[in-house]
């Protein structure tokens, strides 16, 4: 058979080797073979790897626990997914904490896309919302405003107001209604700065984006808007969906002083979700300009009640009303609080808000992981007396420290970790007590000051009768050698 395909040769070859197998034939036209390049490409990857032979699977490193379970495993990366949110800088900075942000929400045609389940517009609302109650959490006296994008033009969905209640009861009107048409950076930004354009000069100015499609629909100069935005010193930060765009780069990157780290794009969910919360945070004061002090007047009203059977209307939302706060300026009264009064615009706010948006100037410290060496002074979690693991026998001395494997096998997984204790035990730097993971997370996102410094009654060591307040807490009296306070008379 003259015309017939050359004779197969499998034998013990390899992937590689299968592929360099030539076919002969012994017509007259010559012989079928690879071309010079093709030969010198399979030389060069003779003897490597395949791409499938170095594949790493994240469940060949699990550990599994004595019984069997991953019951160790599991807690331990979830304890260290805590800590991780904790780790953070806390160097205090001069931050506005009278905050004035407008949130865009894309409701184009790309929010439609199901890469984030159940679909991007969905899982977008739902963060919105939660968004909107962190953001009032750490910001009180703070304002807020809310505008979507859809068929080419920007819709106002939340008017600028301190009361989430508000937003998120417009939020709730728009999660049905299903995203279309094209978005218009453009048109958002330019209802952004009408919204900012009476803000007052001490507080901040900031416009926060979730951005979901690769394009925008303009209807004139984006330039020229951009350059607006620098001029009005107002903030833009973007959270994109799908990939990195030129134009929104460029709109941070001017709008915050050439720095760019206000833009990132969200690789999952819970990615998502971080990038957004993480703007709830007040963002550092750089000019001069808006370093320079200044006095503001604001009311501190008490809570009233209608007498007998009366009831009364709040100014703010011509409401029936039975309580309320009165203004101090005017009298008038409203419903909630913090709020600005609609008689005087006198802003009204309690002085717990005041001190919720304090902690932000000077944010509590990181506490240290505790080791094996140090953890057998302390039984219990100083906060919430939850019983901390038993030191082992073998690491009284700290020889080993996170290498040497327990009964249960999570000492590896806990020692690969960072930022996880592997006695379970987080030390205050100050007041030197040892708490838990979670009183630990609660302290620093939740109360923001340690149990320890603020139940820490011991003196000054020098035994001033009249000792200041220190930093860990101490308050004000005679110190006593038991630790004891003398309450003067």
């Amino acid at each position: 058979m003259a015309d017939s395909d050359g004779e197969y040769h499998a034998g013990d070859a390899s992937d590689e080797e299968f592929g360099d197998h030539q076919v002969t034939s012994s017509t007259r036209h010559g012989t079928r073979s690879r071309s010079q390049a093709d030969k010198s490409k399979k030389a060069s990857r003779k003897g490597g790897k395949a791409a499938w032979e170095d594949i790493q699977r994240s469940w060949d490193a699990v550990v599994e626990d004595a019984d069997g379970t991953l019951t160790g495993a599991i807690e331990g990366r979830a304890e260290a997914e805590k800590r991780a949110r904790l780790l953070k800088d806390t160097t205090p900075l001069q931050r506005g904490i009278i905050r004035h942000l407008v949130l865009v929400i894309d409701m184009s045609f790309a929010m439609l896309e199901k890469d984030m389940l159940p679909s991007r517009y969905e899982l977008t609302m739902a963060y919105a919302a939660q968004f909107v109650r962190e953001y009032f959490e750490q910001n009180p006296i703070s304002q807020l405003a809310v505008i979507g994008m859809r068929d080419g033009v920007a819709v106002r969905i939340s008017d600028m107001s301190g009361n989430p209640a508000d937003h998120l009861e417009k939020l709730q009107g728009w999660v049905k209604q299903d995203p279309q048409g094209n978005p218009s950076l453009q048109n958002a930004l330019e209802m952004c700065r009408g919204a900012l354009f009476h803000t007052p000069s001490h507080g901040t100015r900031e416009v926060v984006i979730i951005y979901g499609a690769l394009m925008s629909s303009d209807p004139g100069d984006i330039h020229e808007t951009i350059n607006a935005l620098v001029g009005d010193r107002i903030r833009v930060s973007i959270v994109g969906l799908a990939a990195q765009v030129a134009i929104c780069d460029e709109l941070c990157s001017k709008t915050n002083g050439g720095d760019n780290s206000s833009y990132s794009v969200a690789l999952h969910e819970e990615h998502f979700r971080d990038l957004l919360l993480a703007i709830t945070t007040p963002p550092v004061t750089r000019t001069q300009e808006q370093s320079n002090a200044s006095l503001l007047m604001m009311g501190f009203p008490s809570r009233t009640l209608a007498a007998g059977d009366s009831i009364h209307y709040c100014a703010c939302h011509n409401r029936p009303a039975r309580e309320g706060y009165a203004c101090t300026r005017c009298g008038s009264r409203v419903c909630r609080l913090p709020a600005e009064c609609p008689g005087c615009g006198l802003t009204l706010i309690l002085s717990t808000h005041l001190a919720r948006s304090y902690h932000h100037l000077f944010p509590l410290r990181n506490w240290v992981e505790v080791p094996w060496s140090e953890a057998r002074r302390s039984k219990a979690c100083y906060s919430c007396l939850t019983a901390f693991p038993e030191a082992p026998a073998d690491k009284g001395k700290g020889v080993g420290k996170g290498k040497a494997k327990d009964k249960s096998g999570a000492a590896p997984i806990h020692a690969s970790l960072k930022g996880l204790s592997e006695s379970g035990r987080y030390a205050c730097e100050v007041c030197g007590n040892h708490f838990c993971i979670d009183c630990d997370l609660f302290a620093h996102e939740v109360l923001h000051n340690c149990p320890g410094c603020q139940s820490d009654t011991r003196g000054m060591q020098n035994g001033n009768a009249n000792g200041n307040s220190n930093s860990n807490g101490a308050t004000n009296g005679n110190a006593q050698e038991n630790g004891a306070m003398e309450i003067d008379s």
